[in-house]
């Protein structure tokens, strides 16, 4: 095992390492930028090193500040959370060449996912269903009109380094593709450095449905069931939950077992999301995140099996010790993702936290860097804490998150709080009547 972990990130994930680190007994060693010097991470680990200013670019995506931070520390590994460079495979390949480990996939698995038209391609050799499609990047406007008549509008044109949304364009027939496709172009080169475009099927009225998985450096792999984060606004997700209330039992199984079999078949190793959107009983893959998800808590909650613990020890070389039988599902668990936002118009509303007081009881978890006094800065994500419940159902966990959200005590900031008690009381949503686009619809009604 371990004697320190660097852990490269922030905030409530950067928290959320570092518990898991002191329960194995690992030394831990934050960063942080100038304008974190003051936050819950850098309070509560072994050690803390200013790596730069309060941009991203200076601080949390400089590299060569975070090597030498784990260098003057004597660390033995770098946890990279997720955001940020967790999905950076030249980062994974840096601190593997500097003599630390990497938390996380290989560097070539890394790469290997991060490239959508790659993932989509290695998964659909393996045996995992996929959304029809461009076997490739696709050059001139005339390639996109193509392969949009072969497969039918609508369709999306999407960035292959894509996420988040961005480099993602709807198309709904011909007229439309030259502009969607310049559009689409221009955002990828901006946010990615890489204005390589698919194309793929628009499947109308999914759920978004997500496969968690974790492997060993053994050959061992298990999923751990499935989320689902259809509710999103603008491609972000703002409440997840476990299981899905879309699927069944054979169908849980069957995907389950796809999943399973072709990350075994890559050599995968640490933890892994393989995201699909499912429609009338079909699954179609979309991509797979080989980090930590931010909605981990709600497979945790309905398995017993902490995910963060399980990336250190399998990281160190330790087997997983348990197999596919093992693993028994409990109950439902609800996560929403309390952000500091107007909750009518969404716009960020860093400030002073001038009252804190989370809830509690059973079957509630709050993950969270937040305390009273604390100065939420303006420069990166909103996100202030994730709030979990389990129940023995998804009723029971319904009510439960009513009632802990109204107890819930964040002052001088607005928080998101009052939209999730506006969505948790709408039927549809009570009654699991949704699909990825029916949260943008609630949100336009007001």
């Amino acid at each position: 095992m371990f004697d320190k972990v660097l852990i490269a990130n922030r905030g409530e994930i950067a928290v959320r390492i570092n518990s898991a680190c002191r329960e194995l007994g690992i030394k831990t060693v934050s960063v942080h930028s100038v304008a974190d010097t003051d936050a819950m991470h850098a309070r509560l680990s072994d050690e803390s090193v200013c790596i730069g200013p309060a941009a991203v670019r200076d601080s949390y995506l400089n590299i060569p500040s975070i090597i030498a931070a784990a260098e003057i520390t004597n660390a033995d590994a770098i946890h990279p959370g997720y955001g940020f460079l967790s999905e950076n495979a030249n980062f994974a390949a840096i601190v593997e060449e500097h003599g630390f480990t990497f938390i996380g996939p290989t560097p070539a698995h890394i790469g290997m996912m991060g490239d959508k038209v790659r993932a989509k391609e290695t998964m659909r050799k393996l045996g995992v269903p996929v959304v029809p499609g461009s076997s490739g990047a696709l050059d001139d406007v005339e390639e996109f009109i193509a392969v949009a008549e072969e497969i039918g509008y609508p369709v999306l044109v999407k960035a292959v380094s894509g996420g988040g949304g961005r480099g993602m364009k709807r198309v709904d027939g011909r007229e439309g593709m030259t502009e969607a496709v310049a559009m689409a172009r221009a955002e990828a080169q901006s946010a990615f450095d890489d204005s390589s475009l698919y194309l793929e099927k628009l499947i109308d009225s999914p759920r978004h449905v997500e496969v968690q998985v974790l492997a060993d450096q053994h050959g061992a792999v298990v999923h751990l069931g499935e989320r689902d984060c259809s509710l999103q606004r603008r491609h972000q997700k703002m409440v997840e939950e476990a299981p899905s209330s879309a699927l069944n039992a054979e169908e849980r199984e069957r995907i389950g077992a796809r999943v399973v079999h072709a990350v075994g078949e890559i050599g995968y190793r640490g933890v892994g999301t393989v995201e699909f959107l499912y429609q009338a009983g079909e699954f179609y893959f979309i991509e797979m995140n080989t980090r930590i998800q931010v909605e981990h808590p709600v497979t945790e909650m309905i398995t017993g099996i902490d995910l963060v613990r399980e990336q250190i020890r399998v990281a160190a070389g330790a087997p997983l010790g348990y197999g596919q039988q093992d693993i028994v599902f409990n109950g439902h668990a609800i996560e929403c993702r309390v952000n500091a936002e107007d909750p009518l118009t969404f716009r960020p509303c860093p400030g002073l936290i001038t009252g804190y007081h989370p809830p509690g009881g059973l079957g509630v978890r709050v993950d969270s860097a937040l305390y009273q006094d604390y100065t939420v800065p303006p420069y990166y994500d909103s996100l202030l804490a994730k709030v979990i419940v389990h129940g023995s159902n998804r009723n029971e966990c319904l009510m439960r998150l009513r009632r802990v959200l109204e107890e819930y005590v964040i002052t001088g900031v607005e928080t998101t709080i009052p939209f999730h008690l506006k969505l948790i009381a709408n039927a549809d949503f009570a009654n699991g009547a949704f699909d990825i686009h029916w949260l943008e619809r609630f949100i336009a009604e007001g």
